[in-house]
């Protein structure tokens, strides 16, 4: 056991930093999430239920992306763009390290799916790049701001073969004196992509947005009355009373 300084904690990502004085510590490999696919071995690192002897691993699969997980009764109990996986996860396990095959780490462990009937057998941990923006930012500065664009969305759909497939982001309000508003995007434009990360729903601007620091300049990729524009956005703060 080693005592603990808390340098920071973040509430809307659950996350927090905690320094230690320790000597021979071996740094885990930072992985990465972009080259994943569903089915890819993951390997969840914990203490479960408290067990004495030390750590326990577990082997699973990663079974999805972005997935919301509500963690309790208000609309702000929520984690979003969490990765899923069947790797085993119990109460004491929250907090560890979720690696690839390599030993590299794609997430870290937070939350398990429950029903009336209880534990499901799924679990879900936040994806190393939010993570390591996310604390990061709490060593640099001892504390988190979270990036802001400045609009409200709702998913926009395109028929395909008779389908209604999701095609983008459209934006149905802008905020005054936000990036947003600066950067003369339109009620009506249709998000697809930000930098080079394509967008296909709402939940895809959110979870996107979260991987950027407040004041950087992202790239949004809109469509608008059949052309596709390219504007430059600076990202503001994230108000506190947003849900």
């Amino acid at each position: 056991l080693y005592e603990a300084e808390l340098l920071g904690a973040d509430a809307l990502t659950d996350l927090a930093v905690l320094k230690i004085e320790a000597d021979a510590l071996v740094p885990v490999d930072i992985g990465s999430t972009a080259d994943l696919q569903i089915g890819d071995v993951a390997i969840a690192a914990g203490s479960p239920l408290g067990l004495e002897g030390g750590p326990t691993v577990s082997v699973g699969v990663l079974s999805a992306f972005n997935r919301e997980v509500q963690t309790g009764p208000d609309i702000t109990d929520r984690l979003l763009g969490m990765l899923q996986t069947d790797a085993p996860i119990t109460r004491g396990s929250s907090g560890g390290a979720l690696v690839d095959a390599q030993g590299r780490l794609m997430g870290i462990t937070t939350a398990i799916g429950v029903s009336d009937a209880g534990a499901e057998g799924i679990g879900f941990a936040i994806p190393v790049e939010l993570m390591t923006r996310i604390t990061d930012e709490i060593v640099e500065t001892g504390d988190v701001r979270h990036a802001f664009l400045g609009v409200s969305l709702q998913n926009y759909f395109e028929d395909e073969n008779g389908s209604q497939i999701p095609a983008g982001a459209a934006i149905t309000s802008i905020e005054p004196d936000t990036g947003a508003d600066a950067a003369t995007l339109d009620v009506g434009d249709r998000i697809i992509f930000i930098d080079t990360n394509p967008i296909v729903t709402g939940e895809d601007v959110v979870n996107g947005l979260r991987r950027y620091r407040v004041g950087d300049t992202v790239q949004i990729t809109v469509v608008r009355n059949d052309q596709t524009l390219i504007v430059d956005v600076v990202l503001g703060e994230r108000p506190e009373n947003l849900p």
